[in-house]
């Protein structure tokens, strides 16, 4: 899927700014989630990326899809996105969103990427952990890779903890081709 973070940015930082004069964070989450889901959809991504239709038909087929799903303020920006041939932007959209109100709520989105299920206190721990560190309210995501072999490597923003077996063979291998 192709980058469209400076298409999206304006929209993103309008409805951010919208939601939080309007005190809906978390509504608009919903909306733009629904709106992301459909817009990466290959399918629709490839109607989308068509210069065939226009963007009246590309609004009726996102406002045919979402239904009663949608409320008004999510309709108009609909219309205004496919207005202006941006609705295939929308998944970076939401991204660019949800990064606002993280930081706007003082929270981080955290992966745990682990070999094996990882048991839910060591989870709690690690989210404990890691909000302490990074001084955030931290939402931790698991996640197996069985790749990995062993450990676990934890993603938050631009922080990477690499503790997986996988990791450690590699940091070995570079140590030792020195």
């Amino acid at each position: 899927m192709a980058d469209f973070q400076t298409i999206a940015r304006p929209y993103a930082q309008a409805v951010f700014k919208l939601a939080r004069e309007q005190g809906s964070l978390a509504e608009w989450s919903d909306v733009l989630q629904l709106l992301g889901q459909v817009a990466a959809d290959e399918r629709v991504q490839a109607i989308l990326a068509s210069p065939r239709f226009s963007g009246q038909q590309l609004e009726s087929l996102f406002l045919d899809i979402c239904g009663d799903n949608l409320n008004e303020a999510g309709q108009n920006l609909v219309r205004l996105l496919a207005e202006n041939r941006r609705l295939i932007a929308l998944p970076d959209v939401v991204r660019q969103y949800e990064a606002l109100r993280a930081t706007e709520e003082g929270t981080l989105r955290a992966r745990l990427i682990s070999a094996q299920p990882v048991e839910d206190k060591v989870r709690v721990d690690l989210a404990q952990a890691l909000g302490q560190r990074l001084q955030r309210k931290v939402e931790l995501e698991s996640e197996i890779d069985e790749s990995l072999l062993g450990g676990a490597v934890i993603r938050a923003g631009d922080l990477v903890i690499d503790g997986s077996v996988r990791g450690r063979l590699k940091r070995l291998a570079t140590s030792l081709n020195r």
